[in-house]
């Protein structure tokens, strides 16, 4: 069990179709702001899904990218931030 798990009530990605929704948006690449999340994918919340999906294993990132707005995505073994590819 996820340490996550313990912290909060979270679905498990099998049982959730919610949660499948966002991940198989999050899977197809790129960066998508909470709007996005909640239009392509009809949820809400889309903080708390992005906290579930991490307590079943799902490598979300989450960065603020101006006054309160947010985007999510996956991240992947092979991305690199900004800062690590200008070394």
């Amino acid at each position: 069990m996820n340490a996550l798990m313990g912290l909060c009530h979270a679905a498990r990605l099998s049982n959730s179709p919610r949660l499948q929704r966002v991940l198989a948006l999050l899977e197809r690449g790129g960066r998508y702001s909470t709007r996005d999340i909640i239009a392509r994918a009809d949820v809400c919340a889309v903080n708390s899904i992005a906290t579930e999906l991490k307590a079943n294993g799902i490598p979300v990132r989450c960065q603020q990218v101006g006054r309160g707005r947010f985007e999510y995505w996956i991240e992947r073994d092979n991305q690199c931030t900004t800062e690590q590819s200008a070394l």
